[in-house]
């Protein structure tokens, strides 16, 4: 199956990811993780966009680097779904980890990925297992 993949750029940031990247991801995620990606639509907001997206549809108030939203209702269909990503601070994470952009764009796409292929961050368990796919994937895609 070929996956649909859109990205939009609503953020004035520039991305410093190619499309041949997130390809990349996608099919590197849906051979490992056996999942079909439909369509993935991927927005790049700025701080206030995030925030306004995740005060409307998660009742908080704050800026964060991802909010995924899958649309499928069966787990054995395959996935469509956007990903809204706040560039501004998927940038300041990249300084503030030690990163490079292109290196800390492509961990918050994947960890949208991971979110879609079933994957959850809420207890401190399931985000350190969230954080071991992020880290074996971008092993795998930055060689």
């Amino acid at each position: 199956m070929t996956t649909r993949f859109h990205r939009f750029n609503e953020s004035g940031y520039s991305i410093p990811l190619a499309d041949e990247q997130y390809f990349k991801a996608i099919n590197k995620l849906s051979s490992e993780e056996h999942t079909q990606f439909a369509e993935i639509e991927l927005v790049y907001v700025d701080e206030k966009g995030i925030v306004s997206i995740n005060r409307e549809y998660l009742g908080k108030e704050y800026v964060t680097d991802i909010i995924t939203f899958s649309y499928q209702d069966d787990s054995r269909q395959p996935v469509e779904a956007t990903l809204y990503c706040c560039a501004q601070r998927i940038a300041e994470q990249a300084h503030e980890f030690g990163e490079s952009e292109n290196r800390e764009f492509l961990r918050v796409f994947i960890h949208g990925l991971l979110h879609l292929c079933g994957y959850n961050d809420a207890t401190e368990q399931e985000r350190f297992v969230m954080k071991e796919r992020e880290d074996f994937y971008l092993e795998k895609l930055c060689k």
